[in-house]
């Protein structure tokens, strides 16, 4: 009798199943529901409740897989504790990896932010990793970014998993997901000391373009992407930051996850548009989640698929976010899930040393600090930095060609409430500071740097931060201040001249840096000393790596104007100045105001913990209009 060879059994020639797409993004190493920065245990947020609401997912759908946007290394205390003071030789996972190892990821992208500590800790944190690492249009040698050779990028630029998935009816069906990941090129300004000379970007819409036929080529039957950027404009230009809406128009994507610009689809954070629609979830028709920072949701994608032909294709969808915590009726968040346990334990280690590390006494202060005002004009959270910053370059250029040039320096706000919400401000109580309190004044582990700048640059420079406030009309009543589209560490104060915000005359730039209002000028009555500042005058300027690299697209910090790179980080140079004592002597001085409006009244949301300081902000003749229901506290103000 001849032999017979089994063959598994023929695809049936149709299929329909459903395949649920979990995903996460800009974790920012937000493991536990705890504020490291605040040094509290938290409601909502966290990798361990995003792990309680993925198991419930998983158990609820026959077929799924979990993937990452990005931005996981980076964004936390405990991550910046790994990065700097954790034992190099430690064997230990990055507890980030092995919290995703838990959760057995099947596909992670990289975010910009992975890149902030150099190439050597991103590769020996990936080491560990138990899922495939994605990045399409980072390429190392640096020339293969202009020939798109995905030989050659710094890592896998694809993937392609095969499941047999459960199709209705109970048969059981080979499905082919590819999975590519896209990031802004602007990481090679933003790092560049890290970066520059070893890995090169390339657009991401164009990128897209090579690489999903190619990935179709190699046997995918529906592609994702992982695009680590925000919606953007749907006028496409080469190099855009914010490119996830002309990337959906790529023929090929399937699905979508976005983020980097820490904002929530589907849902209100976006307008409804010809593109793009909130409600159902889509952008350019193709099905997509943004699923906001720190762990405070869970994106989640049904793809209800159909295969006829041995072709399959996406029939129709359905895009949600599954919130963590919801806010009751005091307006304090309320968790709607546990955290769990498997990934409380394999933390457990790396958050207790982070807890001994940012308990350390580093100095004190005689009077408390805050950020509750900072959009308000000029604080004590912004001048405790700028005033270290000054300091700092002042030692630096003595000696050297720029001794004898005016030294300023330039700071932001960086917790102001906004999308982090009403527990997302600075407060530093009066007495001794620990290592916590310093870094929730400066958050991110920005490099000290010093631009040499002109007098137009200068103005330019404030009349970019000045786009953070709403256009207002004179004597009309309740006017929103701030533009909610404008973050707030894009408000530089600089310190060392004066000046008035006029906030009556259009913004000449966008919130995105763009030239929105080319002839107007909002920052009135600037002067150095006293003195007018000419067009041509020449000034240093104490700021970071980020800024200094163009970081925000701020005329004047555009990378080509640095003069004085240091080895400190911006968040030493702060804890040296205080203790150093200095910072005790440090007198407020008004740096910048409102130019009159005419007693227009306007609404400015600030932390309900803010009404303890209102003698501050006497000059506005502050109303407390009471308490929001997003938990923020309401105040109308005169102008």
């Amino acid at each position: 009798m001849p032999h017979r060879t089994s063959h598994p059994p023929a695809p049936a020639t149709s299929a329909q199943a459903t395949l649920r797409v979990l995903a996460t993004s800009d974790v920012h190493v937000n493991l536990r529901s705890y504020d490291y920065f605040a040094d509290r245990p938290t409601t909502s947020g966290g990798l361990a409740r995003i792990a309680t609401l993925v198991r419930q997912q998983r158990r609820d759908a026959d077929n799924s897989i979990l993937v990452d946007n990005g931005d996981f290394l980076q964004g936390s205390l405990l991550g910046d504790y790994i990065a700097y003071e954790r034992d190099k030789n430690d064997p230990a996972p990055h507890p980030a990896i092995a919290a995703m190892n838990r959760m057995s990821y099947d596909a992670v992208g990289l975010g910009n932010h992975e890149f902030n500590f150099g190439l050597d800790f991103l590769s020996k944190s990936l080491a560990d990793a138990r899922f495939p690492v994605l990045c399409s249009n980072v390429f190392s040698p640096p020339e293969a970014a202009r020939h798109r050779t995905f030989e050659q990028t710094l890592m896998p630029p694809f993937t392609i998993l095969t499941r047999d998935i459960c199709c209705e009816g109970g048969s059981i069906e080979p499905l082919r997901i590819g999975i590519f990941s896209v990031l802004p090129t602007q990481m090679m300004i933003w790092d560049r000391r890290h970066v520059l000379g070893h890995v090169e970007t390339h657009d991401i819409v164009e990128t897209a373009r090579t690489l999903v036929p190619k990935i179709r080529a190699e046997g995918a039957d529906i592609v994702i992407a992982l695009c680590h950027s925000g919606l953007g404009d749907a006028d496409y230009r080469r190099n855009m930051e914010h490119a996830a809406l002309p990337l959906a128009a790529v023929s090929g994507i399937d699905a979508m996850v976005c983020g980097h610009s820490h904002l929530q689809f589907p849902g209100p954070d976006h307008a409804s548009s010809e593109h793009v629609n909130p409600n159902n979830g889509t952008i350019c028709g193709t099905p997509a989640v943004m699923p906001g920072f720190g762990g405070n949701v869970l994106g989640q994608i049904d793809l209800n698929l159909l295969r006829e032909g041995g072709i399959w294709r996406v029939k129709s969808h359905e895009s949600q976010l599954l919130p963590t915590a919801v806010r009751g009726a005091d307006h304090a968040p309320q968790a709607l899930v546990e955290e769990d346990t498997e990934i409380l334990a394999c933390t457990e280690e790396a958050h207790k040393q982070t807890l001994t590390y940012l308990r350390r006494p580093v100095g004190a202060i005689t009077r408390p600090v805050h950020s509750y005002f900072s959009l308000l004009g000029t604080d004590a959270s912004v001048q405790m930095v700028t005033e270290a910053q000054k300091h700092h370059l002042a030692q630096l250029t003595k000696g050297t060609q720029w001794e004898g040039l005016p030294v300023l320096s330039a700071a932001a706000p960086f917790k102001t409430g906004g999308r982090g919400g009403p527990e997302n401000y600075t407060y530093l109580p009066s007495g001794t500071l620990a290592l916590g309190n310093l870094a929730d004044l400066y958050v991110f582990p920005n490099m000290f740097r010093a631009v040499q700048v002109n007098g137009a640059q200068l103005a330019g420079w404030l009349e970019r931060a000045a786009g953070v406030f709403q256009t207002i009309t004179q004597s009309r009543e309740d006017q929103m201040l701030l533009d909610p589209d404008f973050p707030s560490y894009n408000f530089d104060v600089i310190d060392g001249v004066t000046y008035q915000i006029d906030i009556t005359r259009p913004p000449r730039f966008n919130e995105r840096g763009r030239t929105a209002n080319a002839g107007s000028e909002r920052i009135l009555n600037l002067c150095y000393n006293g003195a007018p500042v000419r067009a041509n005058d020449k000034f240093l300027i104490a700021t970071n790596s980020f800024r200094a690299g163009g970081g925000g697209d701020f005329p004047g910090a555009e990378g080509d104007t640095v003069v004085i790179r240091s080895d400190q980080t911006s968040r030493q140079i702060v804890l040296d100045y205080i203790q150093s004592g200095l910072v005790n002597d440090l007198q407020h001085r008004e740096i910048w105001s409102f130019a009159p409006a005419g007693g227009a009244q306007l609404l400015f949301d600030t932390s309900p913990q803010a009404r303890d300081h209102m003698e501050e902000i006497a000059q506005f003749s502050p109303e407390d209009l009471g308490d929001l229901e997003n938990g923020f506290a309401r105040l109308r103000l005169t102008l």
